[in-house]
């Protein structure tokens, strides 16, 4: 017998979706903990039995992940993820005995009991739904605008995961070509590292509104950094040469997220050079530490100048704050901002130094020799 999907639970582009489906070739893959670990966070956070990481195949709805269900699929007309994937937002059901779009689902009428559903869309780069992060109570149960972004938040790591997992195959399936080999491992290397440090801090964001305020600041300071190191890899990845980058280009796309962040302008201006992988990401995340630590104890304006020599290579980030008090000593310094600073100079066997920005601020300016980087021409 043939299955028919009733027509009112199809997506429009639902052709162009099951490519993108099968694009990401999960289905009826083995279990992985790196999504279980996903569904059990969402149980534990919406306090429910069950938490489901579902992909809407043609016929059925695949569980991924199923958390307190001892079931890996149902056929897709009368899942309620089928309706969550047509639209973008997240699909609500606080009391589906009572809601009308939901009164005659078999799993709500039924010896099942469904009562309520969270789901948010798993939605690909390029726009298409393949299915579901849910959670699911036989219970009514109201659900507020923070804990649907918490779900939002959950259902990117999932997103997160699996474009991890299809560019490590593309990678793989690239890598016949000598010639390319090394450039492609070096991209996914730097995407596998970007992905997980990202996974990372968004967890520690989703921990840190589950404790108090004074923890929470720690753990959304911690967030901050992990995410900055993520930031320095993903810009790697929009280098065509993975052994060599372009410090000034690096620095001008990494300064506008910074920008987008802070919410203020910063300002980039310099000489070019090319810098080996190694010294880029540490200057990466020196450039994050000085320009928030400029927008947090400064004023005015932040700007950023890169400079090199055939022997050195020195990086500053001002201020239009009130300046240094007199007699102050940057080695002094106790704070966590500054000794990451200092840490990451000596990394680079440089050093730094302070200086006042026209006497209308503040320059941290860290120097560094160029070892093992091109020559400026």
């Amino acid at each position: 017998m043939t299955f028919r999907v009733p027509s009112a639970i199809i997506p429009i582009n639902e052709t162009a979706r099951m490519q993108a489906v099968r694009r990401y070739d999960v289905l009826d893959t083995p279990p992985d903990g790196a999504f279980d670990r996903v569904t059990a966070i969402a149980a534990r956070i919406f306090n429910v039995p069950i938490a489901i990481i579902s992909i809407v195949d043609h016929d059925r709805i695949w569980f991924k992940s199923h958390h307190g269900l001892p079931v890996e699929q149902i056929d897709r007309e009368p899942g309620l993820c089928a309706s969550a994937i047509l639209h973008p937002d997240p699909y609500i059901l606080e009391d589906a005995s009572k809601d009308v779009r939901s009164l005659t689902n078999p799993l709500v009428a039924g010896d099942f009991g469904l009562r309520f559903y969270a789901g948010v869309p798993l939605h690909t780069h390029d726009g298409y739904n393949l299915g579901t992060l849910c959670v699911i109570d036989k219970e009514v149960r109201p659900i507020t605008e923070r804990q649907i972004d918490d779900l939002r938040d959950l259902a990117s790591l999932v997103m997160d995961q699996m474009e991890l997992r299809l560019s490590a195959r593309t990678a793989l399936e690239r890598a016949g070509r000598a010639n390319e080999q090394a450039n492609l491992m070096g991209r996914e290397i730097e995407h596998r590292v970007a992905n997980s440090l990202q996974f990372v801090s968004s967890i520690l964001r989703l921990q840190g509104r589950q404790v108090p305020e004074d923890v929470a600041e720690h753990f959304e300071k911690a967030a901050h950094r992990v995410g900055a190191v993520a930031r320095v890899h993903r810009h790697l990845l929009d280098e065509e040469n993975v052994a060599y980058v372009s410090a000034l280009a690096f620095i001008t796309r990494l300064s506008g997220d910074l920008a987008d962040i802070l919410g203020m302008p910063v300002a980039v201006s310099g000489e070019d050079a090319q810098l080996t992988t190694k010294t880029i990401q540490s200057v990466g995340l020196l450039l994050n530490e000085l320009v928030t630590n400029a927008a947090k104890h400064g004023a005015g304006a932040v700007s950023v100048s890169f400079a090199a020599t055939k022997s050195d290579c020195k990086l500053s980030v001002c201020d239009e704050g009130k300046g240094l008090p007199p007699g102050f000593d940057f080695a002094a310094q106790k704070g966590l901002g500054m000794k990451i600073i200092d840490v990451l100079a000596k990394q680079l066997d440089g050093g730094v130094a302070t200086s006042s920005n026209n006497g209308r601020g503040t320059c941290l300016v860290v120097t560094f020799p160029r070892k093992g980087d091109l020559a400026v021409a």
